[in-house]
This record gives C-alpha cells, structure tokens and sequence, in this order.
C-alpha cells in the first residue's frame, strides 16, 4: 500500500511539473528533432560564418543573439567579427568610430541611422563589440539604392557615381529568379502595387551587398557572426546563396527564428529550413 501511495505521488509530481514547464523556445535541427544549445555550439566551433535569422520584433531572438555573440566571443575572442543588417554600409564610419570610442554615445545615436527599436533590440550587440574592442560590420545596402532597383531594376545602379558604387558589391551582380526566396516574392498576396519584377531584385541587392560585405571583412582564422530577419537567410539561399557564390568552400552554420501557436514540435513548414531553428511561443510579446 505504502509502495502505491509513493507511486502515485511520483506521478502526480512529474505531471504537475510538465503541466508547469513552459518554455518561452525549444531549439530544433535542420531535421525537425529537439536539440540542445551545446550542440549549436559545437557546429558553429568549426564555421567560419554564422547566419543568425532573427525576427525583427522579438525578444527571444533578440535575447538569444546576445547570447551567441557571448558565447562566439569565448570561442573565438577577438577573432571575432559582428556585422548586421541593422546598419547601411554608408554608416560604416560612423559606426566603426563608436565601437572604436572616438565619439560619444549621444553623438552616434543622433547621427546614425538607427532603427526604431534599437535601444532595446541591437544596442546591447554594439555596446558588447564596444566593451571588447570588436570590428562591427554596417553589411546592408543603403535604402535609397534598394528603392532604386525597386523602381528601375539592377541596371540602374551601373547609372550611379564611383563613389556610389563604393557601397555596393561588384556589378553587376548575379541574379537568379528562380530561388524561391526571390520567386515567392511575386507570388505574395497582400502586396498590392508594391510588388513588381524589380521587387525582389531588390531584395536582391541587399542580399549580395551583406554577403559582400562579410566577406570583405572575413578573413581564414576569424569568425564573423551576422545580425539579419530571418527571410534573409532561411532556406539556404538569399545571403548565404550569395556567400557560396562568392566563396563555395565557406564553412556556414545557419540559425532561423520562427513562432508557432504550440512550440512542442516544429510543423513541416518550419522544417529544414536552416541548421538550427529557434522556435518561439508566437504570444511572446514584441519590442517594436
């Protein structure tokens, strides 16, 4: 009798502690499976890139790239190099004399082209490559030359300034509608007039000029650990479509960021989409 009560308490304590455990993510692999952080840990110790696919309004994403980039940073020290989207290669100066301290915090924040919700989203990312004397790399394309491909296709920026053509990778560059990052593009409803042929060269060209602009700074022996959304590399293609281009031999780790109603095992759609997925409990708040 004794032995049953026991038993029943033993499954009433295991019970209630899986009715109380609600993680805010599970992390699964590129097969669907529950994994562990260590083991991205492990595959990103033998990368030379690491793609992390965030969503641009979420915590947890936001959270887990801090904790990355720590993590990278006790892997690598200061082998290790930062770039994000979040940054238009024309603020590259201005931001390289922040982290390096030649300016004040006041002076960069008033100056630089920030998104809205830097303070609480990117801000801790700059300020740790700050505090360690990290290179932070300004990968994306400046906006106004996106709108221009938008506008009047890649031709158009073969019409654009030496000095324009500084920011951007070489032209012309490759282009190849048929991905499905591109081809889903003219197929998205809810667009209205915004969608075009040129919009997802467009997308293109903020593609080729990131992965450009990692390469530019990587080198054999470092790391280099990038900040973009998720669309920006999910699948394998977009940025990571252009690095192998670039460079086939590159050693990549891919991390994508998706929310689902139940977190408890990822759908099919979110299946296979990168090496790592980090999905999040969709009532998670949004900091933007």
């Amino acid at each position: 009798m004794q032995r049953f009560k026991s038993l029943i308490l033993i499954i009433f304590v295991v019970f209630t502690a899986f009715k109380s455990d609600k993680p805010a993510y599970l992390l699964f692999d590129k097969d669907g499976k529950t994994t562990k952080y260590e083991k991205l840990l492990r595959q990103i110790e033998d990368a030379d890139i690491v793609l992390f696919g965030e969503l641009h309004d979420n915590p947890i994403s936001h959270w887990l790239e801090l904790e990355v980039t720590k993590d990278m940073y006790e892997i690598a020290g200061n082998n290790l190099i930062l770039g994000a989207e979040m940054f238009e290669t024309d603020n590259q100066l201005i931001l390289t004399e922040y982290v390096d301290s030649l300016i004040l915090t006041s002076r960069f924040e008033d100056e630089a082209k920030l998104w809205p919700n830097y303070k609480t989203d990117y801000k801790p990312l700059v300020e740790f490559a700050r505090t360690n004397k990290l290179t932070f790399v300004a990968t994306n394309v400046p906006r106004r030359y996106a709108s221009l491909v938008n506008a009047k296709g890649l031709e158009a920026l073969e019409e654009l300034p030496e000095e324009a053509k500084a920011y951007l990778p070489p032209l012309p560059i490759a282009y190849d509608p048929t991905l499905n990052c591109y081809k889903s593009m003219l197929e998205m409803e809810g667009m209205g007039s915004h969608v075009n042929e040129n919009f997802p060269k467009a997308q293109a060209i903020k593609d080729a000029t990131m992965a450009n602009s990692i390469l530019k700074h990587w080198e054999p022996g470092k790391k280099l650990l990038h900040y973009h959304g998720a669309y920006h590399s999910q699948n394998f293609e977009s940025i990571y479509w252009y690095l192998k281009q670039y460079k086939p031999e590159l050693r990549i780790v891919t991390i994508h960021c998706v929310t689902q109603n139940d977190i408890s095992e990822l759908e099919k759609d979110n299946t296979g989409l990168a090496d790592f997925t980090i999905c999040i409990d969709e009532d998670m708040t949004r900091t933007r």
